[in-house]
């Protein structure tokens, strides 16, 4: 049936308000998923892209859409005799790369420097775990694995994971680092491991067995083990 769009607030919200919206990781992981999107997805096609429960998937997107971020239609009736909501990305929000040109290039300074100073690889896993740590407190999945590839997922990886009994390799379709990882693959490279290796030990429920970098293979990957209880 022909969809008819569902009432919203036409008064754009203040900038700051948008860029808070995205501070949350499952709202920037659900953002970049209608980005991509071909076309208007409903709350339970983003869940189960997201692994996550519909029920949680739903205040994220009255949050967005609240702030002008989101355009939602609404069909007649969905699959169970009830409306179906079915949401993109609005005309006037954010591209992608809405962050601000100096983050960047800020990035490619502070790697700079941090070459320049030869700060060691060992360093970067330090600085890199303690991300991982803080992390893996806001993705309580079911599994290491599943809450591994969430955090990947919103940090822009695009990660695939193959999961068998024994655990889990994951690979990095898409680095969102990759140009300053190629400048300098033993800094960045080791601040991602470090920050895998943090999320993963403070998961509790799993271990790293390898990190695949830039060094050894396309695309990059890392084999988790599932902790035997």
């Amino acid at each position: 049936m022909a969809s008819q769009p569902a009432d919203r607030t036409e008064v754009p919200a203040p900038r700051l308000e948008l860029l808070k919206a995205l501070g949350d990781n499952t709202r920037y992981a659900i953002y970049l998923e209608l980005a991509r999107a071909p076309a208007p997805l409903a709350t339970a096609q983003i869940a189960d892209t997201l692994g996550l429960h519909a029920n949680t998937v739903r205040p994220h997107l009255d949050r967005m859409r609240e702030v002008g971020l989101l355009d939602v239609v609404t069909d007649a009736q969905g699959s169970v005799g009830r409306p179906q909501h079915r949401y993109s990305l609005a005309t006037d929000a954010p591209s992608l790369g809405f962050e601000p040109p100096a983050f960047p290039v800020l990035a490619r300074m502070l790697l700079q420097l941090a070459a320049s100073a030869q700060v060691p690889a060992a360093d970067a896993v330090d600085a890199g775990r303690e991300q991982g740590l803080t992390a893996a407190a806001d993705r309580p999945a079911a599994t290491c694995a599943e809450a591994l590839t969430q955090e990947l997922a919103a940090l822009g990886f695009d990660p695939e994971s193959v999961v068998d009994e024994d655990g889990a390799t994951i690979a990095f379709t898409r680095c969102p680092f990759r140009e300053l990882a190629e400048a300098n693959p033993d800094l960045v490279c080791s601040l991602h491991r470090g920050l895998v290796e943090g999320f993963v030990d403070a998961r509790g429920d799993g271990a790293v067995v390898a990190f695949h970098d830039l060094a050894d293979r396309t695309p990059c990957q890392v084999e988790i083990a599932t902790a035997r209880r």
